[in-house]
């Protein structure tokens, strides 16, 4: 069940219209996001590269300079070890383009899914070794990798770690011990004793930190690198990182430079995707750009998307975009039966009434089982892992809701783990198969969720007629942009809206255009891109389904529901028309 939540939260919006020069309603809506005095709203809709915090403020990154400057001057080898998801993509093309351009001899491994798994291993290390590396520096892993690192060590080699991940701990009592790994430095905003503002960044952001605090040192202008904060941007909507703080900035400049990109491999992804450059947004990035890159990591090789971003010409980048494009559409067949049987045994079994949702899929590709997880969670709205089976055991992914840590929930059952990792709404995670059912049955004796942690909350920002959604108004809301996990897009709410007609649109039939009312007589056409078949079961459901019929024939009755919305324009053969999008539905209560 949803529970909708009308938001009151108080300001002078009067002032803050006045000073910025915005309207009260945006004023609103901006202290709904928690974004309160002057200079923090000026820095949420001004801010720039320029106020983004020093990353010499982040601990180790001193020692992380200090080292990298004398392996580059004295030409050491040094190489990248990333991760296979999108973060760890772009965080090994920044560490590669940063360090190489100052003068590194530096190249790259990144490990494989099924054969490798995540993050640094011990066969990685000895091939560095064999390799004559004298330097690794990991990204967008490490943190938890101390055996790993301890076995570089003692073959002679210096190791950087630079990671965004938590940092594994020994509980004793209400006192926690954090285990750092044995590294010559460590960079990782969530470490014990760092003072670093901002504890959200993704580990291509603390990349792009080392490089740019490795340029300053060399005496190099950063504004030669300014480029890599699009892939920055790529892998922090990727990485489903919160849009706040430095984050946002990152995101919209990001944004604003993938428009006019220079690298062949990204507009050649943006071409075959159809996406308009111009109109590059956010959601471009999580939709349809970045499950593109994550599919090399999930069926074939996540080298291959960093093998992109590298590309120097446009003939090699366009085959490699069709490449990932191909990859991605692959990846969501085998999705939507992997969802499919996971939502079976979820309705059939007992397991299914859980609080916590353990499902094991064997026959899942071990790639997917993330993806699997979010569906799930968003469908029964409960902290969901995914399982399925491995090389060695069992291995899977979890996704959560707001009121579940998952990392701190695993940490309660690590003696059931071969190894586990992640942060509070997503985590991964490999056992012996004999522990499986021992899994699920602790993950439920600890739980503590109650009912109403387990109904969506659905946050209204405030109530809307439906005549002041305006051209100007949509205009100005896009002053809110990027959307995102953290500065969500404002929902709107309207009571006792009429519906006076509706049509089904779409390729599979799965898009219901209406023609609205709201009680002050304002009609306009709302748009259900999602769950629109949800929408009409309720309808038959209340009204019949001749009603509901004759609804869809333009022949409308008095069909009442209650609508959560976001403002749009529609353009068609150049006209342009407000619209709303529904968010969430409910019938009105007779």
């Amino acid at each position: 069940m949803e529970r909708w939540v009308l938001l009151r939260k108080g300001a002078d919006f009067e002032a803050i219209s006045r000073r910025f020069g915005i309207s009260r309603r945006l004023a609103s809506l901006i202290r709904n996001r928690e974004v309160m005095g002057d200079e923090e709203i000026d820095r949420y809709l001004n801010g720039t590269i320029k106020d983004l915090h020093d990353g010499m403020q982040l601990k180790g990154m001193a020692q992380a300079v200090h080292i990298l400057r004398e392996k580059i001057e004295s030409r050491d080898k040094i190489r990248i070890i990333g991760d296979y998801d999108i973060d760890g993509i772009n965080a090994t093309y920044i560490l590669l383009e940063g360090i190489g351009a100052l003068g590194g001899d530096v190249d790259s491994d990144i490990p494989d899914r099924v054969k490798d798994g995540y993050g640094l291993n011990a066969e990685l290390i000895e091939k560095a070794h064999r390799e004559e590396i004298d330097t690794v520096v990991t990204c967008d892993n490490g943190i938890a990798a101390a055996d790993e690192i301890a076995l570089g060590k003692s073959l002679g080699m210096t190791v950087i770690v630079t990671d965004h991940h938590e940092v594994p701990y020994d509980e004793n009592g209400e006192k926690r011990s954090y285990r750092l790994p044995p590294a010559d430095a460590v960079i990782d905003p969530k470490q014990p004793g760092c003072e670093y503002p901002f504890k959200g960044l993704c580990g291509a952001a603390v990349a792009y930190k080392l490089v740019k605090a490795l340029c300053e040192a060399m005496g190099r202008d950063i504004d030669e690198l300014d480029y890599l904060i699009e892939n920055v941007a790529i892998a922090t909507v990727g990485d489903v990182m919160e849009l706040s703080g430095e984050n946002r900035i990152f995101v919209k400049e990001g944004l604003r430079m993938l428009g006019r990109t220079h690298s062949p491999g990204l507009r050649a992804l943006i071409e075959c995707t159809g996406i308009e450059r111009d109109k590059i947004l956010a959601y471009h990035i999580g939709f349809i750009l970045g499950p593109c890159m994550n599919a090399t990591g999930r069926l074939d090789t996540a080298k291959r998307a960093l093998g992109l971003l590298r590309a120097k010409n446009k003939k090699e980048a366009d085959i490699l975009a069709g490449d990932l494009k191909a990859l991605n559409e692959s990846r969501k067949d085998m999705t939507e039966k992997a969802v499919a049987r996971a939502k079976e045994l979820v309705e059939s079994t007992e397991a299914g009434r859980d609080k916590v949702l353990v499902i094991y899929l064997p026959e899942c590709h071990e790639s997917l089982a993330g993806i699997v997880a979010g569906r799930i969670r968003e469908s029964y709205y409960k902290p969901t892992f995914v399982l399925t089976d491995a090389k060695e055991g069992i291995k899977g992914s979890g996704r959560s809701v707001d009121a579940y840590h998952m990392y701190e929930e695993l940490s309660k059952c690590k003696e059931l783990l071969t190894r586990y990792g992640g942060h509070k709404l997503a985590a991964g995670l490999s056992l012996k198969k004999e522990n499986l059912e021992k899994l699920g049955r602790m993950l439920n004796e600890n739980c503590k969720l109650t009912e109403e942690d387990l109904s969506e909350k659905v946050a209204i920002d405030m109530e809307l007629p439906f005549s002041c959604v305006t051209e100007a108004f949509v205009q100005e809301l896009s002053l809110l942009e990027p959307f995102g996990n953290g500065n969500t897009k404002p929902v709107f709410a309207a009571r006792n809206v009429e519906i006076l007609s509706g049509k089904i649109l779409g390729k599979n039939r799965n898009v219901l255009k209406l023609r609205v009312k709201d009680s002050a007589g304002t009609v306009i056409d709302a748009m259900c891109f999602r769950e629109s078949e949800r929408l009409l079961h309720m309808l038959e459901e209340k009204y019949g389904k001749k009603a509901t019929a004759d609804m869809l024939g333009g022949r409308g009755g008095r069909m009442m529901i209650s609508a959560a919305f976001y403002p749009d324009i529609n353009e068609y053969m150049g006209r342009r028309t407000p619209q709303i999008i529904l968010t969430h539905f409910r019938i009105a209560q007779s």
